[in-house]
């Protein structure tokens, strides 16, 4: 076999100018260990507020606009019919004369307050029927002892928003059909409410006497009842109106389910009711704890949570007369009952407030870790309407939002898919938004509080796979584009998607939302300033593109995409500068150290918009074109020449990485290749023994321009070569590795060659063959392919390596190159599974397709130079 070399290009071709159809070194490097490489940096530190506030202490907000974090709260703020307008909206009084209960009840001034009979004109009307009836006594008794609200004035009826009080008129029927009586009907539920002192519910024994009493009550007049009938009637347990169900049940069996229930009521739920009112509301807390807990095992046990049942408005007088108490514990569990017996409009409002009064205290944490609080926060927010009810979510979203802080709550709302509840909401804006063809800006308070929930929710263990499978990336794409101005929720989206970015599948979920990419860049524009945000867009867009090949095109190619980023560089640079000189002016401790802070969170942005330039020259297609730009380049060498490498190493190693990965693409302009020496001239600076870090960033840029001859004589004039040749017995593998990429192109100028030589470079090389040879095909291949420009003129084997260093180095490529010794300690490891297949597929591909070819030739050109004379014996 004919082991002479022919080489196609010439004789003397060195290894350095393939033909065409072979890589270039640097292309070599770059297939070997990605001369091109994505950027990895830190996620940006999210600082925990020492306070729990409604919106961040840096909030953009007006206060006069949004919602207050502090307010007061008690008995006097919820309604006793619940009927108060969603809106908070007082309707104007009906124009009725109260009467005024006396401070002793009477029998005669309890029958002044109930409603007035039926006309007598009226012969269709059914008369109630007789008999015990405690629900409506309860509600009489009430009515006058004060579970009215009395500092807020009389409530009035409305027609169209007494959705949550089903329970006050629940079992009301149609026309003509045997009615029993509503609790709130008629004027006396509009009476003031009584003080204990005034014979109110602080009376127990007389609460006692009345619910004993039988009193019979006379059915409505048809005009309070046709006010009231059509929205009572629509939560009622039927699922659709009241008096279709009670005329489809027939009369007796309606009359027997409601004697049951007035019957319970009377003989269970009132005797709790009247104990807790009896009750100290400062001295008997741990007494009234216990009864609210029973009163609510009681109504559970029956089925009397919720809207449905008939007395639940008289339950939640006596529980809103409570509200004043100042036990933490007690309060949540009345709010608790509040929740379960489905309140709305004005009471929902303040039980969401109060929720969130209580959450905002961290104390009181464990608090929610009992009984089944956090599943009626969940309930509610499901079952809440945002659009009549948007200020109640807000609080509501916001109390659980404070509880995603804690760890054991946060695993707890985790397993409930809290996820899922957010996540519905938030779809639920975009749709209401879209469907209205603009934006709600009431939405964006509910948003922030969602925003910072899910923020939370996302480093949980599941919480990425419930983020992709309730298409939560989605629906924040959708809030970036709708709320471009609101800084406070685009801050929490940014901290949401900082973190689920981490992981490729939601990158990829997030590069295939194509309206994404306008939002970053607006969003970029918009708040150019606000480095809290632009730092964490950037770190964003650096995980898509470091991940995803489609990103890097798209961010491209939108619409001042590129410029943006570079003014993002450009402002921050120059902010960097202003900041660095602040700080040699500033004189007290204080100033200076507010200032380094300053300057640190400005070099944070310039690491995290570099790192995506960085990403996107990577790209085949719009690296070339990013290169060209020698704004860019400038900036960059800006930067390494101001700062100082152990300040700033995390800046510097991010520029010089993006400079290497501008200066791989080849390029005819004369400006550039000049400027590829200004570029060398200032990655001198990193040529540091105890910086290796920086060091090899800078060798890898070398490996680059060292394919022009201007920046080969210069490196060498400043002794680079010989410190590449130094590493090669580093005994680190990549530290080799970078060092011969280098050396390759050094080794083209014949007048470089005998350096590596002098150095006792071939000795390195022939050792670094020897210990890592079979564990390391690339590595081999690229040390042969240094070998082989090194030797492109030699006439003598001997005397271009050397008669021991040639010997051994013979030996080993004719042990490398025998197929059965090379692969032998992965072919004979025997069949394994199929990560082990695939990778002794890969080490047989790199073997045979790297290193082999260029082993060859490398042992063909030392046998076809071998001297057959061996050399002479000194004489003795």
């Amino acid at each position: 076999m004919d082991l002479n070399p022919k080489p196609k290009a010439g004789p003397n071709r060195p290894f350095y100018k393939p033909p065409e159809n072979k890589a270039t070194s640097s292309q070599i490097i770059n297939e070997a260990r990605s001369s091109l490489r994505t950027l990895g940096t830190k996620r940006p530190f999210t600082p925990r507020d020492e306070q729990r506030h409604l919106f961040p202490s840096s909030s953009s907000r007006n206060p006069e606009s949004r919602p207050p974090s502090s307010f007061s709260l008690g008995s006097r703020h919820f309604d006793g019919p619940d009927s108060r307008p969603v809106s908070g909206t007082r309707l104007s009084p009906l124009d009725h004369s109260f009467p005024q209960a006396p401070r002793t009840p009477t029998a005669a001034d309890l029958e002044n307050i109930l409603p007035p009979k039926p006309p007598a004109s009226d012969p269709s009307r059914p008369q109630a029927r007789r008999g015990a009836n405690a629900r409506h006594r309860i509600h009489n008794q009430h009515s006058a002892e004060g579970y009215t609200n009395k500092e807020s004035g009389p409530t009035p009826h409305r027609s169209e928003s007494l959705t949550d009080v089903s329970g006050g008129g629940g079992g009301e029927s149609g026309a003509g059909e045997q009615q029993v009586p509503r609790a709130h009907s008629g004027p006396k539920e509009r009476t003031p409410a009584l003080s204990p002192e005034e014979g109110g519910i602080g009376d127990a024994k007389d609460l006692t006497r009345r619910l004993s009493a039988s009193v019979s009550s006379p059915p409505h007049s048809a005009g309070s009842r046709g006010s009231r009938e059509g929205t009572d009637s629509r939560v009622s347990s039927g699922g659709s109106r009241r008096s279709s169900a009670g005329q489809s049940r027939g009369g007796s069996a309606g009359r027997k389910e409601g004697e049951e229930s007035e019957e319970f009521f009377a003989q269970q739920v009132a005797p709790l009711l009247d104990q807790m009112a009896a009750l100290n509301k400062k001295t008997e807390c741990e007494k009234m704890l216990g009864l609210a807990g029973d009163l609510y095992n009681l109504l559970e046990d029956h089925n009397c949570l919720g809207k449905h049942w008939r007395q639940r408005s008289t339950v939640l007088k006596v529980i809103f007369r409570l509200l004043d108490v100042e036990d933490t514990k007690l309060l949540l569990k009345l709010a608790r009952l509040i929740l379960a017996l489905k309140v709305g409009g004005n009471n929902l409002l303040n039980v969401c407030k109060l929720v969130f009064k209580v959450s905002r205290n961290e104390k009181n944490d464990p608090l929610f870790l009992e009984e089944n609080i956090l599943n009626l926060l969940l309930d509610t927010i499901r079952s809440t309407d945002h659009v009549t009810s948007c200020e109640a979510l807000i609080y509501c979203v916001g109390a659980v939002k404070f509880l995603t802080g804690n760890s054991d709550i946060l695993k707890r709302l985790a397993r409930l898919d809290c996820v899922k509840v957010l996540a519905t909401l938030l779809h639920n804006i975009n749709k209401t938004n879209k469907e209205n063809g603009k934006v709600g800006d009431q939405f964006g308070h509910i948003l922030v509080q969602l925003a910072a929930g899910l923020r939370n929710l996302a480093d949980t263990s599941s919480g990425r796979e419930r983020f992709i499978a309730h298409h939560v990336i989605e629906g924040l794409t959708v809030l970036m584009e709708s709320y471009p101005g609101d800084s406070d929720l685009m801050l929490y989206i940014s901290r949401i998607l900082s973190k689920v970015t981490l992981h490729t599948d939601c990158c990829s979920v997030l590069a295939d939302q194509h309206s994404s990419y306008k939002a970053f860049v607006q969003l970029l524009n918009r708040h150019l300033k606000k480095d809290d945000l632009v730092v964490r867009l950037c770190f964003v867009l650096g995980n898509v593109t470091a991940k995803n090949e489609q990103a890097r095109q798209r961010l491209y190619q939108e619409k001042e995409g590129l410029d943006t980023l570079l003014t993002v560089l450009k402002t921050y640079d120059e902010l960097d500068k202003q900041g660095k000189e602040f700080a040699n002016m500033s004189a007290s401790p204080e100033e200076s150290e507010s200032t380094k802070d300053a300057i640190n969170k400005i070099e944070d942005v310039l690491i995290k918009v570099i790192r995506v330039l960085a990403n996107l020259s990577i790209s085949e297609d719009v690296g070339p074109f990013i290169a060209a730009n020698q704004q860019l380049m400038t900036q960059l060498l800006s930067i390494i020449d101001r700062k100082d490498v152990g300040e700033s190493e995390e800046l510097i190693l991010n520029c010089v990485a993006t400079v290497n990965n501008l200066t791989f693409y080849t390029t005819k302009q004369t400006s550039l290749v000049q400027q590829h020496v200004a570029i060398a001239e200032s990655l001198l600076k990193l040529m540091l023994p105890d910086k290796m870090e920086s060091m090899l960033e800078a060798a890898r840029v070398f490996g680059n321009l060292t394919r022009h001859k201007p920046v080969r004589n210069f490196l060498s004039k400043q002794k680079v070569d010989a410190m590449m040749v130094t590493l090669l017995d580093s005994g680190f593998r990549e530290v080799v590795f970078i060092a011969c990429g280098v050396l390759i192109n050094f080794m083209v100028d014949e007048e470089t060659r005998p350096l590596l030589k002098r150095e006792g470079g071939v000795k390195k090389c022939v050792e670094v063959l020897r210990d890592f040879g079979r564990e390391d095909w690339q590595l081999s291949a690229i040390v042969c392919k240094m070998l082989c420009n090194y030797s492109a003129r030699m006439t003598s084997t001997t005397d271009c390596f050397g008669q021991p260093e040639a010997a051994q180095l013979s030996d080993l490529l004719f042990e490398y190159l025998d197929r059965d010794s090379a692969l032998s300690s992965v072919l004979g490891e025997g069949a394994g599974g199929e990560e082990d297949g695939e990778m002794q597929e890969y080490i047989t591909e790199t073997w045979e397709n790297e290193f082999c070819p260029v082993a060859t030739q490398l042992l063909r050109r030392m046998e076809a130079h071998a001297s057959p004379l061996e050399p002479l014996e000194a004489p003795g």
